[in-house]
């Protein structure tokens, strides 16, 4: 059994087909192919069902991916280790963030890293703090960038986390909105969480971190809202909101870069932590230059 024969079965159920998976390695169809038909004859058992319009994992492929993943990374780690020694850094950077991270300049960081130590391939993916977490937990990412609610558990065996920032949300609402009007009259500075029961907001799907920490203040209050839109993205959010179909409650350092919208303070509101997530197991010497970076 090869190493490069497991980087085949990865590349192949990763992608889901033998071309792809084999211009992903930079080899030749058959070249691919015929190595995995040698590592199945070798295990006594088929890895991938084919037929003309699908492949897919076995039951036998299915037990065979997560450690042929782990043998792989445990691969790249030695040679990582060994790099470290001798004074060099190397090896991969995977990084997650989410898209309205404020409490640090991601693009300014992998910049600086990579000058630092450019024999370290980065790569960087977008999502919600849910997926990033598991992509942390499941050793797909080294380090992520999450908003959360503070109930939000990162406390888990195998897992450093530090909360980068706390922030509390304020009110957004179309310029020609009663709230906004009341607060630039002088009649209000400040409204309190209840004068907002009764309005329709806009806000992210339930069930995410990003709508959770709406939720829980309201809850926590004994008030009950009517969320009338719901956007994943957060443009989208504040197009609606200009558009006034609703209000919407977002941690105040993201309010600059919404134009065209009026900030009402809000009492008792919703808090986002902005946390920093890695693997404490699995802490590659590149993932340590970087948390390092970060002032971990």
């Amino acid at each position: 059994m090869e190493l490069q024969q497991m980087r085949y079965v990865v590349a192949v159920a990763e992608t889901g087909g033998f071309t792809r998976a084999a211009e992903r390695c930079l080899v030749v169809q058959s070249a691919l192919s015929h190595q995995i038909g040698k590592l199945e004859k070798e295990l006594g058992a088929r890895l991938f069902e084919r037929t003309s319009r699908r492949v897919r994992l076995t039951p036998a492929g299915e037990a065979f991916l997560p450690a042929a993943r782990q043998a792989l990374e445990a691969a790249e780690r030695a040679r990582a280790e060994v790099a470290a020694a001798t004074g060099e850094i190397r090896g991969r950077l995977r990084l997650g963030a989410i898209t309205t991270v404020t409490a640090v300049d991601v693009p300014g960081l992998m910049r600086a890293y990579h000058a630092a130590y450019p024999q370290v391939a980065m790569r960087l993916v977008d999502g919600m703090s849910e997926a990033l977490l598991h992509g942390v937990r499941e050793g797909t990412l080294d380090v992520a960038f999450l908003g959360v609610q503070p109930s939000f558990r990162t406390d888990e065996p195998g897992l450093g986390s530090r909360t980068l920032v706390v922030d509390r949300h304020v009110v957004v609402t179309a310029p020609e909105h009663p709230l906004a009007r009341a607060v630039a009259d002088g009649a209000a500075a400040m409204v309190p969480l209840e004068r907002l029961a009764d309005e329709s907001f806009v806000d992210f799907p339930a069930g995410l971190a990003a709508r959770a920490q709406t939720d829980e203040a309201f809850a926590a209050a004994g008030l009950r809202r009517e969320v009338a839109f719901e956007a994943k993205g957060l443009d989208f959010v504040a197009d609606l909101v200009r558009g006034g179909l609703g209000i919407a409650l977002l941690p105040s350092r993201l309010v600059p870069r919404l134009p065209r919208l009026a900030v009402v303070p809000v009492r008792d509101g919703p808090v986002r932590e902005e946390r920093m997530v890695w693997s404490a197991a699995r802490c590659s010497p590149a993932a340590a230059a970087f948390l390092a970076s970060v002032g971990s």
